[in-house]
């Protein structure tokens, strides 16, 4: 495996377990560098009229730097991990921007994918809306406090449908509403017996914890 990707719902946790398999497994850590994002707070207060401008922004800065990182790979890494891929552009976009919106965005992104080199495998990490909102309250992003159940719904609703129409790289879908892989270490070890099993079937796999 040369390209792992770890995805989630805001909250997830899938930066802690991307960091978690980078330290653990000789991985060249990506993570999503979205604190600097001067269009992210402005969002969250209002949404309609900064979706565009976020989403564009977003959409640059994932493509600089996935290009940058896995072209030039630390050799002394054995593979890459990611908390992120290039497609959550496209999937917070189909729930954040109008229908014109998106049709114009979606033009970009595919110009710009077509250039990027896909996953060996994508795990996913599935919690319920109730629990992703307890985890995003306990972490304390004040620009996070007010997000909605219902926006939750949706992001997981786009990420649903995008891996029902994709066949480009294997999906593993974990639920980890009852997982807890910073505090129990057998949950962490059964993720990553997942994760780096031999051989990974084509399409999607769900698994329950």
């Amino acid at each position: 495996m040369n390209f792992l990707v770890i995805e989630g719902n805001i909250g997830s946790g899938k930066t802690t377990l991307s960091e978690m398999i980078s330290r653990d497994y000789n991985a060249q850590l990506v993570c999503e560098n979205f604190t600097d994002n001067p269009f992210l707070e402005k969002f969250y207060t209002n949404p309609k009229s900064f979706a565009f401008t976020l989403e564009m922004s977003f959409m640059a800065e994932r493509y600089s730097q996935l290009t940058n990182e896995l072209q030039n790979r630390d050799l002394f890494k054995d593979f890459a991990v990611a908390d992120y891929y290039f497609m959550k552009s496209l999937i917070f976009a189909s729930v954040t921007l109008t229908d014109e919106e998106y049709k114009l965005y979606r033009k970009f992104f595919d110009i710009i994918y077509a250039r990027l080199p896909r996953p060996d495998l994508y795990i996913y990490l599935h919690k319920d809306s109730s629990n992703l909102k307890k985890l995003i309250e306990k972490r304390g992003r004040k620009y996070e406090q007010n997000i909605e159940e219902n926006y939750l719904d949706n992001i997981t609703n786009a990420y649903f449908n995008y891996f029902r129409q994709q066949s480009e790289f294997p999906v593993i879908i974990i639920d980890t509403n009852n997982v807890d892989f910073v505090e129990r270490k057998k949950d962490y070890l059964k993720l990553c017996e997942i994760v780096f099993q031999n051989s990974y079937d084509s399409g999607i796999t769900r698994v329950i914890l």
